[in-house]
């Protein structure tokens, strides 16, 4: 039997453990795709290449499959431009596949064509182009940079030559890529001589913590030496948000932030745990005054520039806290952590009457405690990664680095597709909706019983509270209104599932409920006050 490029292509991606495909086939990738279907990865057709993407990385946070898109060329792959970038900030391990032309052609045919490795290196770790004789050793180093270190998008360019030739190449094994181990021995005594010494000691952990799995780790060192936690919004759940010393997540929020600053500054010492910067605000550049001692745990060297680093240590975050552990003094005997979450859950309580608030509270209510919700870029977002607690890491996706709208509803299908006994519950503005509303269909076509909520206010939201910050005359931020909107219930029902419009605490109940019973994607339409979110957060 014989062995083409294609299929030595889909045999690396599912010894790196692949178990799907996304995308949308041109005449380009017919061949890279049947590699793929011959080594066992189940391609999906989707509706638009970026949300190819984002369900691609709904299940890898599920089951740590390796995330996979396929795009054709030209407007296949300017179309994923958005989610290539989008798993670059948000440290994700997207191998993107792009077919291409063989280099001779591309010297005489110009339709269609043109240079993918040049528009997507600066949103990838790494691009290459496939070569006969060599596919095996480019996906191996594709698949190894994608995975080491901080994860991260590659780009694959399969020339058609190549995915279709015979190959007789011999059989390449995966490198391996090694999890961080320790740092050297001197700094690590000076993080503990720190530690030892600190009374107001405070932990901050990110991305990187969740995708090392440190979580356990870092709750049972938060608990057993009396540190409080923050975490940023991809953070949440690292420590369940019901331990009194979480204080949940940060980084959008100016609310939260009044709140949490203050008790950052009076820290004498800082731990970061996989702490990546790319999802704050401005206001958290240089948040740490002279006389604090920064402790930064990270996978590798950190170049952001968001803020110093007095002691550094590159290496695993579980080993690292193991070698941290000592005798804690007294801590926070002001109880001021205490007091801090007590404000934070104060200043995001229901206010009781219809709108956003009682809109979250009311289905955090509704869905079991192990729901996976997806929430999309806007104002929703602030407030009910604010107001949602977490048990456990990865029960709350957002697009937190790149903040990139219509991501919402594909990460719940891919969450689904990886977690199907799991109730999965996305969160959407109007307008996110209304951008991919197309994968709706695909909802439908892999029968994925999904809850859609839609926050129906008719504005782009948050823009239209920056716009009225600034003194800006309302432009370009209002659309629709009552009467006259997009009906997303007869939206939902048209593309094959069940749609609902409510408007009051009662129905949303009880339409919630009937949802985790259904075969079918359920879509609640929840109607809410125009500024609803004025002061929320």
């Amino acid at each position: 039997m014989t062995t083409t490029g294609a299929d030595i292509i889909g045999r690396a991606l599912a010894q790196a453990g692949a178990t799907h495909a996304f995308g949308i086939p041109g005449g380009e990738v017919l061949a890279l795709m049947q590699g793929l279907d011959a080594a066992g990865l189940r391609f999906v057709l989707v509706k638009h290449e970026n949300s190819g993407g984002f369900i691609a990385e709904g299940l890898w946070h599920m089951t740590g499959s390796l995330p996979v898109l396929v795009a054709t060329l030209g407007p296949g792959v300017t179309n994923a431009v958005n989610v290539v970038a989008n798993a670059m900030q948000d440290r994700v391990p997207l191998i993107f596949l792009t077919g291409c032309v063989d280099a001779a052609e591309a010297e005489t045919y110009t339709h269609q064509v043109f240079d993918h490795q040049a528009m997507l290196r600066p949103v990838v770790k790494g691009s290459f182009r496939l070569a006969a004789g060599a596919v095996g050793a480019g996906m191996a180093k594709a698949i190894a940079l994608a995975t080491a270190g901080q994860p991260g998008p590659v780009h694959v360019d399969v020339p058609i030559s190549v995915a279709e030739g015979i190959a007789t190449e011999a059989r390449v094994a995966l490198p391996w890529t090694n999890a961080p181990g320790l740092p050297p021995p001197t700094p690590l005594a000076d993080a503990l001589g720190v530690l030892q010494h600190a009374r107001r000691p405070l932990a901050i952990a990110g991305v990187d913590a969740v995708n090392e799995a440190a979580g356990p780790a870092i709750a049972e060192f938060c608990r057993a030496h009396n540190i409080p936690l923050i975490t940023t919004y991809k953070g949440k759940g690292l420590m369940p948000e019901s331990d009194p010393l979480c204080l949940g997540g940060a980084g959008l929020s100016p609310r939260a932030d009044s709140i949490l600053m203050p008790l950052i500054a009076v820290a004498d010492a800082v731990v970061l745990l996989g702490y990546d910067p790319i999802e704050m605000r401005i206001g958290w550049r240089n948040p740490f005054a002279a006389d604090q001692t920064v402790i930064d745990i990270a996978p590798g060297h950190r170049t952001h520039g968001m803020h110093r680093a007095d002691i550094p240590l590159i290496g695993s975050i579980a080993l690292v806290l193991n070698e941290l552990r000592h005798e804690p003094p007294l801590r926070w005997p002001d109880s001021q952590p205490k007091a801090a979450r007590a404000a934070l859950k104060a200043a995001f309580a229901d206010l009781g009457s219809w709108g956003p608030h009682a809109v979250f509270s009311t289905l955090r209510g509704a869905m079991p405690p192990e729901t996976v919700i997806t929430a999309d870029s806007g104002a929703h977002r602030i407030l009910v990664s604010q107001m949602w607690d977490c048990p456990a890491p990865r029960l709350m996706l957002q697009s937190s680095g790149l903040c990139t709208m219509a991501c919402a509803v594909p990460l719940a299908a891919g969450a689904k597709i990886g977690r199907p006994d799991v109730p999965v519950l996305a969160f959407v503005g109007d307008a996110g909706l209304e951008m991919g509303a197309g994968e709706l269909a695909t909802l439908s076509a892999q029968g994925l019983p999904i809850v859609i909520c839609v926050l129906v206010d008719h504005s782009l939201t948050l823009i239209e509270m920056k716009q009225r910050a600034s003194q800006r005359p309302n432009l370009g931020v209002d659309f629709g209104g009552p009467g006259t909107g997009t009906d997303f219930a007869a939206l939902a029902r048209a593309f094959g599932g069940h749609g609902v419009d409510v408007s009051d605490r009662a129905t949303l109940r009880h339409e919630a409920t009937a949802a985790l019973s259904r075969d079918r994607f359920t879509l609640i339409a929840a109607h809410i006050p125009r500024r609803a979110y004025e002061g929320a957060f």
